[in-house]
């Protein structure tokens, strides 16, 4: 049982152990955390978990590479596999016709597979939080993706994920998410994951992740959440996201950042709630 009243269960998954958090009752939340260093299911979503439980069940699983999960990465197609993955776990525990909530990365892997012609995650509806448009070039993204595994090196990362200065000064919450970007094969992962091969003459530029969905494809209900601070996002981003995607909406989050369901969850988890209620 964790802190917040969730229990936290692990089972096989296509030969993956995999580790998921799970609590309430009802129409069922899958939710996807961001892909950061130190990421994971229970630091990403620890601070709206038990409001969403009160009317959903909520199931969180930790990626393939992240938490408590099997240390694994696909180098041919990271992001396939990590869908595959998922759709094998829905499989396996029933899930169907259900509001995906993802952050950054967990936000963009529902948005891509909910744009392909054959989706394996069975979402009725997402809400993305920071997730899908392109990332901003800058001293914050640098950080997420150059990150050498020092206590400075995690601070930075804060730095970029939050608005607010509060966040990378806090020592312990740095130290606790440090800890975990160490975790034995956590780095490695999710180091590995952006690996990025050089370009020959005539191949196509390699972009970072967030280019590349379909959104026109996309037929599910959809709303995008954007933290009115993001660091790591260009402005608008949302804007040039739902107009692509034909049945979306969005809201943006005053002084938040790039993790809204963190940062601000006295506002962020009403807007989860009241969208998830029109598939109850």
């Amino acid at each position: 049982m964790t802190g917040s009243g969730f229990v936290r269960r692990t089972m096989v998954v296509d030969g993956v152990h995999t580790s998921y958090l799970e609590a309430g009752g009802g129409t069922p939340l899958l939710l996807l955390h961001g892909g950061e260093f130190g990421g994971g299911a229970e630091v990403c979503w620890e601070r709206v978990l038990p409001g969403l439980a009160e009317h959903h069940r909520v199931v969180a699983p930790d990626l393939l590479g992240f938490g408590e999960t099997d240390k694994l990465i696909d180098f041919v197609d990271g992001k396939g596999r990590r869908l595959a993955h998922l759709g094998a776990f829905c499989q396996l525990l029933g899930l169907q016709d259900i509001v995906v909530v993802g952050n950054s990365m967990g936000g963009m892997l529902a948005l891509s597979d909910a744009a392909r012609k054959r989706s394996v995650v069975p979402a009725a509806g997402i809400v993305s939080l920071a997730g899908g448009g392109q990332l901003s070039s800058n001293e914050h993204t640098d950080a997420l993706f150059e990150y050498d595994g020092s206590l400075e090196g995690m601070r930075r990362i804060v730095q970029a994920l939050f608005a607010g200065a509060p966040w990378p000064a806090n020592t312990a919450y740095v130290q606790r998410r440090h800890a975990l970007s160490l975790a034995p094969g956590a780095w490695e992962a999710i180091a590995a994951a952006r690996f990025r091969r050089p370009v020959l003459d005539g191949e196509p530029a390699v972009s970072r992740p967030g280019a590349g969905i379909d959104y026109a494809a996309i037929t599910v209900p959809t709303l995008m959440i954007a933290g009115a601070e993001d660091k790591i996002k260009p402005a608008g981003w949302a804007d040039e996201v739902c107009a692509l995607i034909p049945d979306s909406s969005q809201a943006v989050i005053p002084a938040s950042g790039h993790c809204p369901q963190i940062e601000a969850p006295e506002t962020t988890l009403p807007l989860i709630l009241e969208f998830a209620a029109k598939f109850r």
